[in-house]
């Protein structure tokens, strides 16, 4: 006869029941309707599949379609799914891993022919067909020795147990031809997998190390729903049509050279002239708002970056080291200990606190060629790097200020919706964090009351913070629902006293500053491309790197035509002028197709009078008005930084 256990559910209420009993069963009597909804079982704070006997007392929770670590799960057995489905197409592939992402699922595959987009369509219908058999992930133990000599011929699984498993470790079925090494959990059967779609293919290297073995990885995604894969589905489509590699060469942006390398970025001149609003924008804020501006070099000896730390834990995303007649040099990954040499260059007293410095200034870092993306992930980039140093009793205020700094970044340039980040520390129980106790607290207690200052809601994630200290980061969420990371605010224990930095108090003794890291576009590259997917390339008039555009009618308005585009460039507006021998319709079209806020069209009537004809990119033709009311009205929206035309 079996034993009893204890089960106890989240409301505190409990069950006895059997030795053996799965989660499921647990589930169906509660209700039927949670047995349905069932995705995954909670159990002592591990996931656990809604068929695994629970052998000893536990508390359990029932997961549904309303977690998003449900949904983890959920993607991951369809993972598995894809696997079973390229198995039994092509049967001499072997298997890679495939876990779940945030949008979806990959698994990457070896196989000497290469996957098609007919290949693609072919594995989604066998998924389905397989998902019709209603097979359950069935979960096997199996020992180590017998793992490794199963999978002797299978270099990735073999490589995978002897780094992963432990003396017993789990695989699981799909049904009697399908079997892989997996931690799981996985859903009870394909039963419950209904909405996904294979949506490309790439290639990948074995562990992400470019020294390893290029494998082709097959993306994918799921949702609960079919309306909710849609809606994703909608998403992607809109995103490709926005993607800012593909409107920056259209609009004449920026490009990336082949012959001076992946990563690095050319501002064209129509790129350049919004660059330069979004930095002189930022400069006149630091300004406004106390900090000083420096400039500091781009390089500097080895040296400096053994003392600042980057060159024992930040060594892989650096480039190698120049060596020159006195010493080796190093291109700057960071700004940080620049700007505390700056400080550290004279002595300071409690009077002059805070200091804070900010710089627009280009960082290189060494990232594969691999994960570059046009601006968003690049090897040369210039950070709007603020750092500031202050005393204990300042810091909160500091902190505040900075948020409030960000809240004003993000509502300036047409981002209202955003989330907040506060990574805390594990309180030293990895060892990996640097500071005492006592400074962790006083940064994390600072942060803390400083977000409900501007009142800034905000998610904790423990044992996310850099190993120097405490940090919020600030996502914004753009015009499609995306969110991407963009300020950040940290705290750091470790340069002050790498570098003994100073200050004298008001009791004539020596004391360590507080240092804050601060950037709010977080980079030049990554917010400009960020920019552009959100407007989907069509700036709002005071970022628009041409603002109006004068289009006559025939040659004999041209003079008239060029007398209006030196007015508006006389008065700052970035204007141009096409007088092309081509028809206005024309015009007009190929002025819509770079997305120019205004086009102002004259003809004879026009020239005659002093007017312009205006016609706006969304609402169309505006009606004749005179150049200085349109001027007027023009100027008006610049000042403003308005989002509206």
């Amino acid at each position: 006869m079996s034993s009893s256990i204890t089960i106890t559910l989240p409301d505190g209420s409990q069950q006895q029941v059997s030795a053996g009993t799965r989660p499921l069963d647990i589930a169906k009597s509660i209700s039927p309707r949670l047995a349905n909804d069932a995705i995954v079982a909670r159990v002592n704070g591990n996931l656990f599949d809604l068929t695994r006997p629970l052998e000893e007392s536990a508390s359990v929770e029932i997961l549904t379609t309303k977690s998003p670590e449900a949904l983890q799960v959920y993607r991951h057995s369809t993972a598995h799914l894809l696997a079973a489905a390229v198995l039994e197409l092509f049967p001499e592939t072997k298997l890679g891993i495939g876990p779940p992402t945030e949008n979806g699922f990959y698994y990457d595959f070896q196989r000497d022919a290469k996957f098609t987009p007919e290949d693609l369509e072919r594995i989604e219908a066998k998924m389905r067909e397989i998902q019709a058999r209603n097979l359950p992930f069935d979960r096997v133990l199996t020992p180590k020795p017998a793992g490794l000599e199963k999978y002797k011929d299978d270099w990735m699984k073999r490589e995978l147990i002897e780094e992963r498993a432990g003396d017993v470790f789990s695989e699981y079925t799909l049904g009697p031809n399908f079997i892989d090494f997996c931690r799981g959990p996985h859903v009870s059967s394909t039963e419950k997998l209904k909405a996904f779609r294979l949506l490309s293919i790439a290639g990948a290297y074995w562990k992400g190390d470019e020294h390893n073995p290029q494998l082709q990885r097959i993306y994918g995604t799921a949702f609960f729903t079919q309306k909710e894969l849609d809606d994703y589905l909608h998403r992607l489509e809109e995103a490709k049509k926005r993607d800012h590699r593909k409107l920056g060469q259209e609009l004449d942006l920026f490009s990336i050279q082949e012959l001076a390398g992946p990563g690095l970025i050319f501002f064209h001149p129509k790129g350049g002239a919004v660059r330069k609003i979004i930095e002189d924008w930022m400069r006149d804020q630091y300004l406004k708002r106390g900090y000083s501006l420096v400039y500091t070099p781009h390089v500097a000896r080895h040296d400096l970056w053994k003392t600042s730390g980057h060159a024992g834990y930040y060594s892989e995303n650096m480039f190698t080291p120049m060596e020159l007649e006195d010493a080796e040099y190093q291109l700057k990954p960071m700004n940080c200990p620049f700007h505390i040499l700056i400080y550290r260059d004279r002595q300071r007293s409690y009077r002059d606190l805070p200091v804070r410095l900010g710089e627009l200034g280009t960082v290189y870092r060494y990232e594969r060629s691999g994960v570059v993306h046009g601006l968003l992930r690049v090897r040369g980039f210039t950070q709007d790097d603020a750092h500031i140093f202050c005393t204990p009793e300042q810091i909160e205020d500091e902190v505040v200020s900075c948020l409030q700094f960000a809240i004003d970044t993000l509502n300036t340039f047409g981002f209202t919706s955003y989330e907040a980040e506060l990574s805390t520390w594990d309180k030293g129980a990895s060892g990996k964090y640097d500071g005492s106790p006592e400074q962790w607290q006083i940064g994390e207690n600072a942060l803390q009351r400083a977000v409900e200052r501007v009142g800034m809601k905000v998610k904790v994630a423990p044992d996310e913070a850099a190993f120097y200290g405490p940090k919020i980061d600030v996502k914004l969420v753009d015009a499609i629902g995306r969110l991407w990371q963009l300020s950040t605010v940290q705290f750091d224990f470790t340069l002050p006293r790498r570098f003994g930095l100073e200050y004298i108090g008001e009791d004539g003794k020596a004391h360590q500053p507080l240092m804050v890291h601060r950037a709010l576009y977080g980079s030049i590259e990554r917010f400009f491309g960020i920019l552009i997917e959100h407007y989907a390339g069509a700036f709002p008039v005071w970022l628009a790197p041409v603002q109006a555009i004068v289009l006559p009618i025939t040659d004999k308005q041209t003079g008239y035509a060029r007398e209006v585009k030196n007015r508006l460039g006389d008065l700052g507006i970035r204007a141009e002028l096409d007088d092309r021998s081509e028809k206005v319709n024309l015009k007009i079209r190929d002025a819509q197709v770079q997305k120019i806020p205004f086009m102002l069209v004259v003809g004879a009537r026009e020239a005659e009078s002093g007017q312009v004809s205006v016609r706006n990119r969304k609402a169309g033709d505006q009606g004749v008005t005179s150049l200085e009311a349109f001027i007027e009205r023009l100027s008006g929206l610049i000042a403003s930084k308005s989002l509206a035309e």
